[in-house]
């Protein structure tokens, strides 16, 4: 796995799903506000008309020589919750991309977010 800090080095990178099919491009890294460890990608995918950031969690992720391989097909990624390519993720929507990939919520202790983009 990649450190947080090394993402200027990944971003554009190839994003593959472990079948080794392209899903998109790497755009940034949000850390889970907790821990500061990586926990989702951007991905930028589309027709280069219209463009959005699709999320990705970092879990089983690995990386080898140009790419980002992460542990879902491409067909989930593609339909995950998005943002413009210059948007934001809003707090109230993170729940939804936990929850597309059948993941636990759970807010801090102060109900602060739990996603930080680097």
């Amino acid at each position: 796995m990649f450190e947080a800090g090394d993402i200027r080095e990944w971003r554009g990178h190839d994003v593959v799903d472990p079948g080794g099919h392209k899903i998109g491009t790497l755009e940034s890294v949000y850390v889970d506000t907790a821990t500061d460890d990586p926990s989702f990608a951007t991905v930028t995918v589309g027709l280069p008309t219209r463009r959005r950031l699709v999320f990705v969690p970092l879990d089983r992720a690995t990386v080898g020589p140009g790419y980002l391989k992460v542990a879902h097909d491409r067909s989930l990624v593609k339909r995950a919750p998005s943002i413009d390519t210059d948007g934001v993720l809003p707090a109230t929507d993170e729940p939804e991309v936990f929850a597309h990939y059948e993941l636990e919520y759970t807010p801090g202790v102060k109900g602060e977010r739990r996603l930080a983009r680097r």
